[in-house]
This record gives C-alpha cells, sequence and structure tokens, in this order.
C-alpha cells in the first residue's frame, strides 16, 4: 500500500510540465500613425480620445442619462453577462478534473439462497441466509502528467476571457448606439423646426400673395407658386414625425423599456465636438479594441487545444480506490477487522485507431491558423476603422463648414429676392426658387451638423472608447 502511494506522489511529482505549444501573440506589424486626410508631421500623441469618459464626449447629462439606463437595462448587456458566468462556470468544471473525485457510499445487502435449487450437496438444515452493511469513501484520479487537462483548462480560462471582452464589446457598441440614435433624434427634431418655421413662412406668403391678387398686382400663377412652399413644407413635417417616431422606438428599444416619450436635452447646434479627438497610437488599439483581445483569447484558447490533443499520444494513468468498512453485524461496522479497502492504478496507451488521434492533432492545428488569420484581420479592420473615422470627422467638418456658407448665401438670396418681388422688379417664381434652395440647403446642413458628431462617436467607437467607462 505504501509502495503505491509512493509511486502515485512520484507521478504526481512529474505533472510540473505539460506537452504542447505555449502561447505567444503573433506579430503584428502596426504602422506608426494611422492614415488620414491630412498628412501628419509631428509624432502622435499618447492619449486617444478613446480615454475620455462617455459622460464627457458631449457634456450633455441627458445623454449621459440615457446611457446609464442602457447599460443597467438592456437585454444584450444581460444576456452577455451570463454568456460570461456560463463560461467561468465551463472553467470551474473543466479545472475540477486536476483534483481527485471523492464520493462517499453505503448500503445494506441482505439474500438467501436455496436449498433446493441449482446447487446440490447442501447438508439439510444448513442457513442460507445472509446479510451485511457496508460503507466507504471511492476515490477516482486522473493523474495529469502529460498537462491534458492543464491544456483544457488554459482553453476553458481563454474562452471565459473571450466572453468576457465579447461582454466590453456589447458595452462598448450600446453607448456608441444609443449616443448615435439620440443625435439622430435631436437632428429630427431640427428638421421639424426647420420645417414648420419654413410651413409659417409659406402661410404668410400666400396669406400675402393672396392679398395682392385680390388687388390684382399678381395673378393666380402667383398664388399656386406661394401654395407650392406651403404643401412641401407641411409634407416635410408629416415625414419626419414619422421618422422621430420611429427612431424613439429603436432608442427605447436600446434602453430596454416599451416605446415612450425620450428626453430632450442640448439641441443639436449647441452640441460641440470636443477640443481634440487625438487618435492616439497605432500599437495602443491591440490593447484597447475588446474585438481585439477576444480574438486574441480564442487564438490562446485554439493553443491550448494542440497540446491536449497530443497528450493523447501517451499514456492516461488513472487510480481509483475505496477505503471503507463491511460487517455482517451493525455493531461491528466500525471496528478494525470490518476495514476493507483496494487501491487500483490504471495506465491505457492508445495502440490503434486509424489515425484519429492524429486527425485531432491536424484539426487542433489547423483550427488554430484560422484563429490566427482571425486575430490578424480583426486587427487591420480596427485600423481601417479608425482611419476611416479619421477621415470621415475631418470631411465632414469641412463640408459643414461649407454648408454653413451656402445657407448664409441662400438666406440673403431669399431676403433680396422677396425684397425685389414686393417691389415689383421681379416675379414669384425668384422668390419661390430662393425659398426653395434655402429650405433644402436648412435641411442639408442640419444632416452635416448630425454627421459631424457621428463622426465622432463613429471614432469614438473605432478606438475601443466606451466599455472601460460604463
Amino acid at each position: 500500500m505504501r509502495g503505491t502511494i509512493a509511486i502515485t506522489l512520484a507521478f504526481a511529482l512529474l505533472t510540473g510540465c505539460a506537452i504542447g505549444p505555449n502561447y505567444h501573440r503573433p506579430v503584428v506589424n502596426a504602422p506608426a500613425v494611422y492614415r488620414q486626410p491630412v498628412k501628419v508631421t509631428e509624432a502622435p500623441d499618447k492619449g486617444s480620445l478613446a480615454d475620455v469618459a462617455f459622460s464627457q464626449l458631449f457634456n450633455d447629462p441627458v445623454i449621459t442619462d440615457l446611457v446609464k439606463t442602457a447599460l443597467r437595462q438592456s437585454y444584450d448587456v444581460q444576456a452577455a453577462t451570463q454568456r460570461v458566468l456560463e463560461s467561468r462556470a465551463q472553467l470551474g468544471i473543466t479545472q475540477s478534473q486536476l483534483y481527485p473525485n471523492l464520493t462517499a457510499s453505503g448500503g445494506f445487502s441482505a439474500q438467501r439462497g436455496s436449498s433446493i435449487g441449482s446447487t446440490t450437496f447442501i447438508p439439510p438444515g444448513l442457513n442460507l441466509a445472509s446479510s451485511y452493511t457496508n460503507a466507504g469513501i471511492n476515490v477516482s484520479w486522473e493523474i495529469d502528467i502529460w498537462g491534458r487537462i492543464r491544456r483544457l483548462t488554459e482553453s476553458a480560462r481563454a474562452q471565459y476571457l473571450a466572453q468576457e471582452e465579447a461582454r466590453h464589446a456589447v458595452l462598448a457598441s450600446l453607448v456608441a448606439d444609443v449616443i448615435t440614435t439620440y443625435l439622430t433624434l435631436r437632428e429630427l427634431d431640427l428638421e421639424l423646426d426647420i420645417s414648420r418655421r419654413e410651413r409659417e413662412i409659406g402661410e404668410n406668403g400666400l396669406r400675402l400673395t393672396n392679398l395682392r391678387k385680390e388687388r390684382g398686382v399678381v395673378t393666380a400663377l402667383d398664388v399656386r407658386q406661394a401654395e407650392q412652399i406651403l404643401y412641401a413644407a407641411t409634407a416635410q413635417i408629416a415625414a419626419t414625425e414619422r421618422a422621430l417616431a420611429d427612431t424613439e422606438n429603436q432608442l427605447n428599444i436600446l434602453l430596454g423599456q416599451n416605446p415612450g416619450d425620450i428626453p430632450r436635452g442640448k439641441p443639436l447646434i449647441e452640441l460641440i465636438d470636443p477640443e481634440k479627438v487625438p487618435a492616439g497610437l497605432p500599437s495602443a488599439l491591440l490593447e484597447r479594441r475588446p474585438d481585439i483581445r477576444q480574438a486574441e483569447q480564442v487564438l490562446s484558447s485554439n493553443n491550448s487545444q494542440i497540446g491536449a490533443a497530443q497528450a493523447q499520444f501517451f499514456p492516461q494513468i488513472s487510480l481509483t480506490g475505496l477505503l471503507g468498512v463491511q460487517s455482517r453485524v451493525l455493531g461491528d461496522l466500525f471496528s478494525g477487522p470490518a476495514r476493507n479497502q483496494s487501491i487500483a492504478p490504471l495506465g491505457v496507451l492508445p495502440l490503434f485507431n486509424a489515425g484519429q488521434l492524429r486527425n485531432n492533432v491536424r484539426l487542433t492545428r489547423a483550427q488554430q491558423l484560422e484563429a490566427v488569420a482571425n486575430y490578424r484581420r480583426t486587427i487591420q479592420n480596427a485600423f481601417g476603422e479608425v482611419s476611416s473615422a479619421l477621415s470621415d470627422y475631418e470631411k465632414n467638418r469641412e463640408q459643414r463648414n461649407q454648408e454653413e456658407l451656402l445657407v448664409k448665401a441662400l438666406r440673403d438670396t431669399d431676403r433680396l429676392s422677396t425684397l425685389r418681388y414686393k417691389g415689383g422688379l421681379d416675379s414669384f417664381l425668384q422668390v419661390l426658387d430662393a425659398q426653395r434652395n434655402t429650405f433644402s440647403g436648412e435641411l442639408t446642413l442640419a444632416q452635416l451638423r448630425k454627421n459631424e458628431l457621428l463622426s465622432i462617436v463613429q471614432l469614438y467607437r473605432a478606438l475601443g472608447g466606451g466599455w472601460q467607462n460604463p
């Protein structure tokens, strides 16, 4: 017995190494700077827009409250959290295989044989009834000499961390989606204000035109042309109100609540861009973006599966044993003579399985290489998203500046055309064109203001911001 225990302990001491490759992060050639519309001449700042808390992105308390509500009530976040707990439980299940499995057992058995049955030569009067009671502790343990279970534990731990990073990605997406939808809502509010103002202008213009027609100054054609402005603005109001209802419903879904009114904060024109939108170092993106970190954990998990597959080629050593008592008389159950014990080490070595183990190793290696490709692709996609977001922000700002100048010119044209029409120098057609162009230009300017703000949110999300500042 002592010799067997000594051999078992010796085997356990051999479990310090594990078969298979240890994980090393693949080499990734990160660019020195992000590709931007404006050529960068100075060294990039280590700081990044992603380091800013979402509450400070636009400094609007309503946006902050909406995001916090979404993080607290979103069903997507709740589902992602449960997936993390599932992976943690799976890690515990796998890790438990490293330790012995102990079970307690107890039972009572009674039997009586037939004196006239199949057994012959039974003396008359022989008592063939017997009963006994037994209790004990059973142990079973696979000694992880080659590290198969430890590699499986490494894989399960990496899967658990991957699910945690996936939860972070859900948080980042939720923050960006809530802010994006809210900015869209505020832009529609601005469009509604512009349309209502234009309808009021149309009503006043139509009233004035009808009065001039009654006095014989203008014709019915001028009245019909004045009606066009009013009807166009009224139709735009209906379309905008429909879009507002749809957008509010979308935002309520993100907030994890039933359809209802959404509180409003600062108007769109008062939401000021951050003074700086630094992108930071491209190399830091590998540590900041949760989808990259998730892809790396999946790669680490697949790497550990290779070692677990390779360990199948070597003998699997297991130990089973029993320590208990057995007695025909219940009172003698815990006496010295009732002691019952056994130990049974077992080694299993695969000899022939038609290439199953070899192909299993090939499978795990192929899965690991696939994970490497996915990891590098995720990094390249991240670099591309940041570069696109930087370009969108710069060009949207330029376009918005030019549109502001255009709208200013259109408003002056509208004012001068109205004066010339009232003075009898121009027809109402010039006024109609000027008002239609001004209306269209103001709606376009509102959309460009929204796009400029959305490009900041897009850049914030591409840089991996949001999840670390919940």
